[in-house]
């Protein structure tokens, strides 16, 4: 049995979830991995049973990655906007530093593999905001509302403005690039169509 190379592991990992987001995962498979690689087409299965189990356990770690940006430094305990703002901070911050990572996360929530990769979704992080939105409606900071609408207002606006600066334009093409003016402003209105 071949050993276990981390570079070449983690060179795996990264063209794996470049090709899933480049021809989606209908077009993703071990062999064209291994080629995008320059490597043996058996050497992914060092690391990896099959396809499924390498897409599922990418995006399990990637999870982890990103409950730990999103809970770091947030205290549910906090005020409404406080606690809000560090969340568009650790958010904002996880998409700069990993642009490609929503997108590899919206090929699986589109796909059959929703069901499993959102069992494993970050329970820390959903404790936290529950415990957070528990809070900030029992403190009246905020009306209570089912948890869809309010992570629609919260998070909808801050989800689209990163999209945008992603692919670098805007509806209809215009260029977009996100500035701390626009973050700053658009999270001022969310605050204020949110707060009580």
């Amino acid at each position: 049995m071949r050993s276990r190379n981390t570079d070449k592991e983690e060179l795996v990992k990264q063209k794996a979830i470049e090709l899933i987001i480049k021809d989606g995962l209908e077009g993703f498979s071990m062999n064209k991995l291994a080629r995008a690689c320059k490597i043996s087409v058996g050497t992914p299965y060092i690391y990896y049973k099959d396809r499924d189990d390498l897409i599922m356990k990418v995006a399990m770690e990637e999870l982890r990655v990103m409950e730990e940006f999103f809970i770091r430094d947030f205290d549910p305990e906090e005020p409404f906007e406080q606690g809000l703002r560090k969340q568009w901070e650790n958010r904002y911050r996880y998409a700069r530093e990993k642009p490609k990572m929503n997108q590899f996360f919206d090929q699986l929530r589109s796909s059959s593999y929703q069901e499993e990769f959102l069992s494993g979704f970050m329970p820390g992080f959903i404790s936290a905001m529950t415990r957070f939105m528990h809070n900030i409606t029992e403190r009246g900071e905020i009306e209570t509302m089912p948890f869809e609408v309010y992570w629609s207002i919260a998070f909808g606006t801050l989800y689209n403005l990163i999209r945008f600066d992603i692919e670098g334009k805007s509806l209809g093409g215009k260029p977009f690039k996100m500035t701390d003016e626009v973050l700053w402003r658009a999270f001022d209105l969310v605050v204020k169509s949110l707060k009580k």
